[in-house]
């Protein structure tokens, strides 16, 4: 079977193996002891603490399936060592919208790590693959919900992704509770 390559930092690469690993040697076996102890209570059909706990172990299941998957598809990339000459993974792009004279500056990433709110955009996004290989000074078209727009590149930079990000998650994200 071949696995579809997801790019991403060795930052949010290394977030993913943090996060399945705690959950896997933390909150799995915690868990599976709390369903032990309420199952030894009794009747588990209407033991809420049993039923709680079991629901609790289905969802870090699913969590772990979904995170090994990654970790798996996972193309780790550091754009450290790219030179941006040309937008690609990691470029921090200014672009000039040439029907407003607007600039906007967005940061390709992977999809996991991106934050649209934070201008950080998936390196699928329609905007992203325009961009992907043009250098500046080079025009771009993209097709957008709202009609199509056109964007000049004004700069290519590397600003580390995780630098720019606002929702980074910590050991206190990655339970259940």
């Amino acid at each position: 079977m071949n696995i579809k390559k997801e790019p991403m930092s060795l930052e949010g690469y290394d977030l993913l193996v943090e996060e399945f690993k705690y959950l896997l040697e933390v909150e799995k076996p915690k868990t599976a002891e709390e369903k032990r102890v309420a199952a030894a209570l009794g009747d588990r059909s209407e033991n809420a603490d049993y039923q709680a706990a079991k629901e609790k172990l289905r969802f870090i299941d699913k969590r772990l399936f979904y995170l090994d998957k990654m970790i798996k598809s996972a193309q780790v990339i550091d754009p450290s060592q790219h030179k941006h000459t040309k937008v690609s993974f990691g470029s921090t792009v200014t672009l000039c919208d040439l029907d407003t004279d607007e600039e906007l500056r967005y940061t390709l990433c992977g999809v996991l790590e991106s934050e649209i709110e934070n201008l950080l955009i998936s390196i699928h996004s329609p905007l992203a693959r325009a961009m992907l290989g043009k250098g500046v000074g080079d025009t771009l078209k993209v097709k957008l919900p709202k009609g199509e727009k056109e964007y000049e590149i004004e700069k290519i930079e590397y600003i580390n992704i995780f630098l720019l990000k606002k929702n980074i998650r910590t050991k206190k994200d990655f339970g259940f509770k």
